[in-house]
């Protein structure tokens, strides 16, 4: 079974109103890092749910950056990387966040 379907898609942001020029590999918002819950495996667009993907967490694996979703209607989690066009002042604030919670 095939895990990935390239789809290129432009879209308008949904949390933020941007609008986003798709490559094929784009699944979120390069302003707000929001993301939308309409796939099951990545680009099949088969998911029902429709919910916003809300960015909750940011992890460092093998020197890449990756951002976790979470969907604001069911809870599905999924992770994605960071992209070059991504605000990586919105990424940082993703890490200062995750720093703040560890400390408390």
């Amino acid at each position: 079974m095939k895990k990935f379907t390239r789809t290129t898609e432009n879209f308008i942001c949904e949390h933020c109103g941007a609008e986003v020029k798709g490559n094929g590999y784009t699944n979120h918002c390069p302003q707000c890092l929001y993301s939308k819950h309409v796939d099951i495996n990545p680009g099949d667009r088969e998911a029902d749910c429709g919910g916003l993907m809300e960015p909750v967490d940011f992890e460092q694996k093998n020197g890449k950056y990756i951002i976790v979703h979470r969907c604001q209607k069911c809870g599905f989690v999924r992770k994605n990387k960071v992209s070059d066009d991504d605000d990586f002042q919105a990424v940082l604030q993703l890490a200062h966040n995750k720093t703040e919670k560890l400390k408390h």
